[in-house]
């Protein structure tokens, strides 16, 4: 008698559960996670929509006659396109791309389409990876893209470095979508470690936007390279939030209902302090740039608002149940709302009536924040006990530490079970290391 009473108890309890679980995932908007991020400005956002049309142009067969151009144009000219790639030229090891000398913005830029599904090839390399595969500068990175961004690399660092010595005051530009914003931003790090072969050029000569990226740095390598990659994702976009092995999508290709429900359910019961000091745990890289266009339980769009952080925890950990969970994917869209953020930025802030002094003045400043920013991100990390987060590299975020470097990385297992005074005589120690004191007793990154 007390076990069939036990049954119904029991089915009740479970259903309670489960539609907590429901209600809360519901309720949960891509807002949340950046809602107390700081707000984007135009200065630092401008060169997204552009790199979005951009690579948008890597689609085209003939950028003289272009057939998706979205009104306006690509905005390139096809006399200053350098080379390009197809997918027989890469042999599949990468899907094509472009490099586009761009004298408007004094810009070297290397350009990467996304994935194509119709070939087997990008899907191969979206793929290869299992978790904790693939080591790279004290941290994890996804195999398969640092494969496809090796090859890069290795065919195009003689063309890159004739580009920079024969323009020594442009910038070297990487940008790419889904699957190209995850080659370049290891493309990206990879020239860092590799200065040297593109005519040792200099760190703040280097960036990379990465447009609706795949998950494929760890936690410590996506706050070091901040100062060199900028990650953007619309709203709900899925890919930056697919926590589960890629690989695993192809089995539930034909069972959207069972993958969301997996995804969640797996999202919802991973403690947070568990994410945070997996080591192999793969998260999207740089510095994050969300574009919000909806609020809940409204209709239609908003006037888009950008908002930008370097965070520790929070990046994207929960998949978002969304009707627009993949049209928010689509580069046409991301171009599109990009755009209209841009556009409200500049006629809210009348940056076109701004003197050059003190734009000049702006950037400076603006730059100052992102090293606050950066800063206050490695001090979370040491308090949340980030693994290897607070082992400096001499390739990340901050300029080429003292040659210790094996003394660092042989303690590196102890660290996440010293006490917290150690943990601040390990910050005390870095901050040293990577900061000065300026006039006004501001902390700046040394350079």
């Amino acid at each position: 008698m007390s076990s069939c009473c036990g049954l119904p108890l029991l089915e009740c309890v479970y259903c309670l559960a489960c539609g907590r679980w429901a209600w809360k995932k519901l309720l949960y908007t891509a807002g949340n996670e950046s809602k107390n991020w700081g707000i984007a400005t135009a200065a630092e956002f401008e060169p997204v929509p552009r790199m979005c049309r951009y690579i948008l142009a890597v689609y085209e067969e003939d950028l003289r006659n272009p057939i998706w151009a979205p009104p306006g144009g690509y905005g390139m000219n096809p006399d200053w396109v350098v080379l390009r790639r197809s997918y027989e030229e890469t042999q599949g090891r990468v899907s094509p791309y472009l490099i586009y000398l761009d004298h408007d913005n004094a810009d070297i830029v290397l350009l990467i389409r996304g994935l194509n599904l119709a070939k087997e090839s990008d899907y191969l390399v979206l793929l290869d990876n299992k978790l904790g595969q693939t080591k790279f500068d004290g941290g994890y990175v996804h195999n398969g893209l640092l494969r496809a961004a090796q090859w890069v690399f290795d065919a195009e660092s003689d063309i890159l470095r004739e580009l920079i010595e024969r323009h020594p005051s442009y910038t070297l530009t990487f940008a790419g979508h889904s699957l190209g914003a995850g080659a370049v931003a290891l493309l990206g790090m990879l020239v860092i470690q590799n200065r040297g072969h593109l005519g040792n050029i200099e760190r703040n000569r280097i960036r990379c936007f990465a447009i609706a990226p795949a998950r494929c740095v760890s936690l410590n390598l996506a706050v070091r390279y901040a100062d060199i990659i900028n990650s953007v994702v619309l709203q709900d976009d899925f890919l930056p939030r697919t926590t589960t092995a890629l690989e695993n999508l192809v089995n539930f290709l034909f069972c959207l209902p069972c993958l969301l429900c997996i995804f969640c359910l797996k999202d919802t019961c991973t403690l947070d302090e568990k994410r945070l000091q997996d080591p192999r745990r793969l998260y999207a890289p740089g510095r994050l740039y969300h574009i919000i266009v909806r609020k809940p339980f409204r209709f239609g769009t908003i006037p888009p608002k950008v908002r930008t952080a370097v965070p520790v925890d929070g990046r994207f950990e929960h998949l978002v149940l969304s009707c627009n969970l993949t049209s928010d994917h689509s580069i046409i869209w991301i171009e599109r709302e990009s755009q209209r953020a841009l556009d409200l930025m500049m006629e809210t802030e009348r940056i076109m009536e701004i003197p050059v002094q003190q734009r000049m003045e702006r950037q400076v400043s603006l730059a100052r924040e992102h090293s606050e920013e950066y800063k206050a991100a490695l001090q979370r990390a040491v308090a949340l006990d980030v693994q290897e987060a607070y082992s400096p590299s001499s390739y990340g975020t901050f300029d080429e530490i003292n040659e210790e470097g094996d003394n660092c990385s042989s303690s590196k297992t102890e660290l996440p079970f010293v006490s917290s005074k150690r943990r601040k005589e390990n910050w005390d120690d870095l901050a040293g290391r990577l900061f000065d004191i300026d006039e006004s007793g501001q902390m700046v990154l040394k350079k």
